[in-house]
Parts: C-alpha cells; sequence; structure tokens
C-alpha cells in the first residue's frame, strides 16, 4: 500500500512540475513576443538643471533582447546666443520586476557647442534611469538622465514612443 501511495503521489508532483513548467514557457513566448515585436520610436521633451535649457529631441528603442534594448537618442537645446545639440548612444536594460516598467541603462554622449563662430564637441558618459508604459502602441515614458564627463550635467525627459 505505501509503495502505490508513494508512487500516485511521484506521478502527481511530476504531473504539477510539468504543468507549471509548460505555463512559464507560455508566459515567456508572450513576454518575449510582446517586448522584441520590433523597434519604437517617438519625440521627446525635457529640462536640463546644470544649464537651465529646454530640450527636445527623438528616440529609437530597437529591442535585441527580451530585457535589453539599444537605445539611440537625440536632443537639440535651446540655448542664447548659440547652439547645442547631443546625440546618445545608450543601452536600456529592463530588471525583472512585476511591470517590467522600470529600466536602466548606459552609454555614450557626444555634443556639440557652438556660440559666435567657435565651436567645439565633447564625449561623455551616460548613465539613465526611467519608466515606459508597456502595453499599448502608444507607450509614454519619464527618464532622468545624468551626463558625467567634461561638463557634467543632469536632465529629465518625457515622451512617448511608437511601433
Amino acid at each position: 500500500m505505501k509503495g502505490i501511495l508513494s508512487r500516485v503521489m511521484l506521478v502527481a508532483l511530476l504531473a504539477a512540475v510539468m504543468a507549471s513548467s509548460a505555463d512559464a514557457q507560455r508566459r515567456a513566448r508572450r513576454r518575449s513576443v510582446a517586448t522584441t515585436s520590433g523597434p519604437r520610436y517617438g519625440p521627446h521633451i525635457g529640462y536640463n538643471f546644470d544649464t537651465d535649457d529646454l530640450l527636445l529631441g527623438a528616440q529609437l528603442s530597437w529591442p535585441i533582447a527580451p530585457q535589453f534594448d539599444l537605445y539611440p537618442t537625440f536632443d537639440y537645446y535651446f540655448v542664447s546666443g548659440g547652439s547645442l545639440w547631443a546625440l546618445n548612444f545608450d543601452g536600456k536594460y529592463r530588471p525583472p520586476t512585476r511591470s517590467g516598467a522600470w529600466y536602466v541603462g548606459g552609454g555614450l554622449n557626444y555634443s556639440h557647442a557652438s556660440s559666435g563662430g567657435a565651436g567645439g564637441s565633447n564625449t561623455n558618459l551616460n548613465l539613465l534611469t526611467g519608466l515606459e508604459g508597456r502595453r499599448g502602441r502608444t507607450r509614454p515614458y519619464v527618464e532622468a538622465r545624468l551626463i558625467v564627463g567634461n561638463g557634467s550635467t543632469f536632465q529629465i525627459a518625457g515622451g512617448f514612443s511608437w511601433r
């Protein structure tokens, strides 16, 4: 009797593990299809606190893996008496969280400033974090970016991305 009971319990345990594993695989496939469904692009607006300037820009988020995107962005700053723009070449990583909305990232920042016929460029390091909506065709987001290097600055931006 003990042998039969232990075999029944073993079979029940194996069935539960296989059902749980199959369900986890289905959820993972749905998540990977939803998160790697192609590039997203859109505009953003923000504010740089160190230079006290408004910025307008655009971003592209290109999924490479379910939790990692290539994330190039362009920012144009409204400075008085000159021009300032930046290209950012970043990566975004979404740590495993319940909603998957939070991300962290980093990369390179190339900025160019000119004023009165003179100009110069800098290459710096970007560190960023943000929250992004994860459902629907239009995904709002807000992010904070610290640009570390020659002339370190901090900025906050928000915008929308579309597929």
